[in-house]
């Protein structure tokens, strides 16, 4: 079932740096909140801290009304799976699709017997649009866009409150990145999941997020509604990440297509 997630005063130091810095936001249940920001401006460092992959120096996290601890139980890492940007990474190459799928079952307690494994694998590789088929396959064997979608089944596959995406397209062509977004949107809507939905990339995010949160240097400098951050985003730092943003050239003009 979707919870709010909400971070208090979340601070990462690694030696003298602080890589989060302070930071606090709330994302109300079946909501998605879009995390942009350039490189090293701590994306990364905040999904893994409300993940539990790294221990916060300070913070108050809570999953619904409930803290979560910063050494997880299992049933909190269940509740708060994370998609990684590179699938070639996050999947073992030498296991098969049904040993991926099956392992995460098992360990979470989702299933109870080899048929009842079969049985939600095989739901799973429906929801992520993959053939029945792809089961005894290794991920080797998929395109890129196709091994997204297997750790996007996995990661959905233990029936999370929270789901965070983590530059989950970078690596995909656009017209796979097309695919991949309308599948977070169709899991989203079918599941009721919380999301928190890491991009570097502008365009991403405005296909994605409800809520629109900037990150710079640690720190948040803004967050507001998507459709409010679009239109005239209050902070600076917003407004030159938007007017970075490339643009269509226009037909006759000094960019138009060639004659």
């Amino acid at each position: 079932m979707s919870k709010d997630l909400i971070v208090d005063n979340m601070t990462v130091r690694y030696g003298g740096f602080a890589a989060l810095d302070g930071v606090t936001l709330n994302v109300p249940a079946h909501t998605t909140l879009g995390l942009v920001g350039e490189s090293g401006s701590g994306k990364s460092t905040l999904a893994r801290a409300v993940a539990g992959l790294i221990l916060p120096s300070e913070d108050r996290l809570l999953l619904g009304d409930r803290p979560l601890a910063k050494r997880r139980s299992r049933e909190q890492r269940k509740q708060i799976q994370m998609i990684f940007q590179n699938p070639d990474a996050s999947l073992n190459p030498r296991h098969t699709v049904r040993q991926i799928l099956s392992e995460a079952l098992r360990f979470h307690r989702i299933t109870q017997g080899r048929a009842d494994t079969e049985r939600r694998s095989l739901e799973l590789l429906e929801q992520v649009k993959l053939a029945s088929g792809s089961l005894d396959r290794y991920p080797h064997e998929f395109s890129g866009g196709q091994r997204q979608r297997i750790a996007i089944a996995r990661a959905i596959s233990v029936e999370p409150a929270l789901l965070i995406a983590d530059e989950p397209t970078s690596a995909l062509d656009v017209s796979v990145q097309r695919s991949v977004l309308e599948l977070f949107r169709d899991i989203k809507a079918e599941l009721n999941l919380t999301m928190l939905f890491i991009s570097h990339d502008l365009g991403v995010i405005h296909a994605v997020s409800d809520t629109v949160a900037v990150m710079r240097q640690g720190m948040l400098v803004e967050v507001a509604p998507n459709e409010r951050f679009f239109a005239q985003p209050q902070s600076a730092y917003g407004r030159e990440l938007l007017a970075a943003v490339p643009k269509m050239p226009t037909a006759g003009g000094a960019g138009g297509a060639a004659r």
